[in-house]
This record gives structure tokens, sequence and C-alpha cells, in this order.
């Protein structure tokens, strides 16, 4: 099938090399032509294990290929597929629909043959509605059926995702453009994928929804984690004592420093903007939302209080930066936090990540980056673990505390135990731990 792609950002891209995987002749389309011309040559925009690789054989195979000629890549598409930012919008806090309406009135315009016009971007309830009474206004006498397809891709496993989902969501009012989706996920569906069809509507809530679910499970282990340190628990031991039941699950219960990332800030956000709107409140979301807010700031105050309570001169060494391992990513990552409140406090930052430099420049114009977590460390009065990438989960402690002034480390990931840390010299804490 021909499919064209609206965007080339996470979701755009990773879905677009996906499909030219399958088989599909796949147009990615951006407006950036920088952004273009860079993925012509082979250079990502993004980090994403594996996506670099998956891109170049599909580009050699013919299968892939990127433009920034909406009108080119949409004529006699079977499936056209919205794929741009829906940013938190500013002032509001509503989501952004303006990259996806403008996206819509282009793809209306250009509208050859049947089509399915789908919305991939995480959008709220009734916009496929809006983009429905777009293209019927622009184009009224196009054939082409408007459909929701939200993505549930964790970034860093992202391929591994798209090619093995737990569940293909399609909503579809129109027997047609079910259909099409058939077809667009047949090798999929072939290989067993779960195939959920619902109302358009149905559908772009079940995203906003699973997101909500999994940011309060995340914030509820992270409460929990402060009751075990005042009554002597152990946060571990709670989480796998609960998660081994099978209506619980072991899933998103870690505790840390709070979400964050391209997806459950906006989408809790966006999702109690629509309750709003419709006069149904969402109190435990809005709980949610609340909590993990205030915990990011926490865990620099945590850090200041390791630090004996006073911070003013000292070196504080960040090892990890992003908001999860194997991504760039810094949006809401609780690092942007935590390194506001040590500043606000008087320290020194320094910090180490193996990926997410570049985009944290921006964020943090006072912190010193290093090569290394070793060099990060070199002189510091307490080390902090605040994301738990592989190469951080395999430290030499040892050598790490030498490299200090005061052998602090404060563990936001429970990836050592206390045991470990203390045979290497360290003060240690970590989360949920008395």
């Amino acid at each position: 099938m021909r499919i064209a792609m609206i965007g080339t950002g996470y979701v755009g891209l990773v879905s677009g090399a996906c499909f030219s995987d399958f088989g599909h002749d796949v147009i990615c389309v951006d407006k950036d032509a920088e952004k273009i011309a860079a993925l012509e040559r082979g250079v990502m925009p993004i980090y994403e294990p594996g996506l670099d690789r998956l891109v170049a054989s599909n580009v050699r195979g013919g299968r892939l290929s990127f433009t920034t000629d909406t009108a080119t890549a949409v004529a006699g598409a079977d499936a056209v597929f919205i794929a741009v930012g829906t940013p938190s919008r500013r002032g509001d806090g509503h989501a952004d629909l303006s990259y996806v309406f403008a996206a819509a009135e282009e793809i209306a315009a250009s509208l050859t043959g049947s089509t399915v016009v789908v919305t991939k971007s995480t959008v709220p309830v009734g916009t496929g509605d809006e983009v429905e009474r777009i293209i019927r206004e622009t184009s009224p006498d196009a054939e082409a059926w408007v459909v929701s397809n939200p993505e549930f891709l964790r970034e860093g496993a992202a391929i591994e995702d798209f090619k093995r989902p737990d569940r293909i969501v399609i909503g579809a009012d129109d027997e047609r453009g079910r259909a099409i989706m058939r077809e667009v996920y047949r090798p999929l569906y072939l290989n067993k994928a779960p195939l959920l069809f619902t109302s358009r509507r149905s559908a772009e809530l079940i995203k906003y929804a699973a997101n909500a679910f999994l940011a309060t499970k995340i914030t509820f282990i992270n409460e929990m984690a402060d009751l075990c340190e005042k009554v002597g628990g152990d946060v571990q031991d709670v989480a796998q004592g609960i998660g081994l039941d099978n209506r619980i699950g072991g899933k998103f219960l870690h505790a840390g420093p709070g979400y964050g990332g391209s997806c459950f800030p906006k989408d809790t956000l966006a999702l109690l903007k629509t309750a709003e709107d419709y006069e149904s409140p969402l109190r435990i979301v809005e709980a949610v939302a609340s909590v993990n807010d205030q915990r990011k700031r926490a865990m620099g105050r945590r850090v200041i209080q390791a630090l004996g309570g006073d911070a003013r001169g000292k070196t504080v060494a960040l090892l990890g930066l992003t908001f999860k391992p194997n991504t760039d990513d810094m949006r809401d990552a609780p690092s942007i936090a935590i390194v506001q409140a040590l500043e606000d406090a008087g320290a020194v930052v320094r910090a180490f990540d193996p990926e997410g430099v570049e985009q944290a420049k921006p964020l943090m114009k006072s912190v010193t980056f290093c090569a290394t977590p070793y060099d990060a460390a070199n002189g510091a009065d307490a080390a902090v673990l605040v994301t738990e990438w592989d190469v951080l989960r395999a430290l030499d402690l040892r050598r790490l505390a030498a490299k200090m002034a005061q052998p602090i480390l404060v563990d936001l990931r429970n990836v050592y135990s206390p045991q470990d840390a203390a045979a290497a010299g360290f003060q240690y804490s970590g989360i949920g731990r008395a």
C-alpha cells in the first residue's frame, strides 16, 4: 500500500520506518527542509536504538523516502497519517491542535482516489470530528474516511513496541475506513497482534486514559516510597509484593523522582482540560499531576538534605539527565527541576548523560557537562543518580567514591543496594528505603 506520513518527529519517523519494513511504500513529509535533507543523508533527528539502521535499510530497498512536498506524498496514497506535534497550549494547558488542523487542510487539498486519513497524533476526544469537517469543507468531493489510530510507543523501545504491540487500536465509524486499516496492519494481524476496532471517539479516549492510568501507578508507588521511609519499610519489597498480584502487575511500580517525557505530563494535563470542558472532573488524575510536579523539586531538597541541609558552594554531580534511559528526550525530565532547586540553594552542578547533553544544554545553562560519570564526580560533594542508563548501572563505585570530595550517593532510581554503596565507602540515600 502507499502510505504518506505527515510529520517526521518521534511517532511519525518510527511509524513510517516500521510500515516500510512491512513492505508498504512510505513517504515521510516534513516542512523542515533541513530535517528532510538530514534524513536523506541518514542523520536521525532523535536518538532511538536501531532507528538509523531501520531507516537506512528501507531507504536502500526503495520503500521509504522523504519530502517537503505534501501534495506529492498525499496524491494517490491509500492512507495518510497525521503524526504532527500536539504540545500543551501555552496559557491554558489544552492540547495545541493547530498543527493537526493545518495538516488536515493540506491533505484535503491534495486528495485523489479513495483514502483513509488517520490521526496518529495524540489528540483530545472529538478531534477526528473536526478533521473530518475540515476535509469535507476543503474538498467536498473527496472520497476520504477519517480514522483514529493512537500510538503506544515507549521511547527507547519504540521499534519493538510497533512490531510486537500489546494491541492496535483503530477508531473508525465507517466500514470502508476499517477495511483499509486492516490492510495497513495486515502483517501484524497475521502475527496475531490484537486488532481492536472501536468508535473514533473511544479510540481518542483510550490513549489518554492509558497514559493517565500508568502515570497514576508511578505516582502511587512514589508516594508509597515516602511512607516506607517514614515507617521503616523498603519500597522495592512493597512493589514486588503488590506487583505479583496479576490484577496489578509489576510494570510502572518502580519508585523514582517522578515521571516526565513527551506523553505523561502533556496527556494527563490535556485529559484534565477535556474533563473540565465537559464538567466531568477527574479528581484522581488531578492529584496525580499535582503530586508529580511537587515530587521533582522535592528530589532537589532530598539532595540538599543529604549534604547536611546546606548546599551553598558545594558541587553536585548529576548522573543521567533524560527523563528515562535510551532516549535523548529532555521534555519534563525530573533533572530540570532538580538542577533548579540545587542552583537556587547555591550549589554548583556538574552532569553526565550519554545521549541527552545537546538537548539539556539550552535548559541548564549554568551546568558543566562532562564526558564521563567519573569526570562529573571529580571533586563533587554528592553524586545523584537520576536516570538509570546501562552505563550508570555498572559504575565502579569505589572509583567513583575516590574521585569525590565527599562520598555521598543519592540514588533516585534504587539502582545500587545500600550494602554495596556502603562497602564502596559511600554515605547512601535511596528512594523508599529507611
